[in-house]
């Protein structure tokens, strides 16, 4: 009987009563992105209330994104196993004078109904030619160290 009660005794000492939840990216982030005002906000102003991006786009227009991820640990029946409770994506848009013309938000729901491509890409690259360019690169170098009989460096 002693011995049962020790073993309860510290199972229930080691669990705790209070929620722990890991927090990954902008604290509130639905909220601070409501802030943000398309053709009027800045990008320093955008820098100040988010801080730096998670992550950069670089095409036609700057793309800023902003993650916010909050798991928790679930139940004992479960082990212990992350239980995700928000997952929070905000894309900006920014044009060359540095003013915001577009925001995206997308929470946990949005992002699951996103359909992504089932198509892959075969890559017809094996083996043996990569590593027949990578000799043969090797031993042109070798051959001609300085690049004479390439055209590389021309004698005057």
């Amino acid at each position: 009987m002693k011995i049962i009660l020790i073993i309860l005794a510290i199972f229930l000492s080691s669990c705790k009563l209070n929620k722990i939840v890991n927090h990954h990216g902008i604290h509130n982030l639905e909220i601070k992105s409501k802030e943000l005002l398309i053709n009027e906000t800045n990008i320093n102003q955008i820098n100040k209330l988010l801080g730096p991006p998670s992550s950069k786009s670089y095409f036609d227009n700057k793309i800023l994104v902003y993650l916010e991820r909050k798991t928790s640990n679930s139940k004992l029946h479960k082990l212990g196993k992350k239980k995700l409770i928000t997952n929070n994506v905000l894309l900006l848009e920014v044009n060359n004078k540095g003013l915001l013309i577009s925001k995206k938000f997308f929470n946990k729901d949005d992002i699951n109904k996103i359909e992504f491509s089932k198509k892959e890409t075969n890559i017809d690259v094996g083996k043996q030619s990569f590593i027949y360019r990578t000799l043969y690169g090797v031993s042109s170098r070798i051959s001609d160290p300085l690049g004479k009989k390439r055209g590389s460096i021309s004698a005057k």
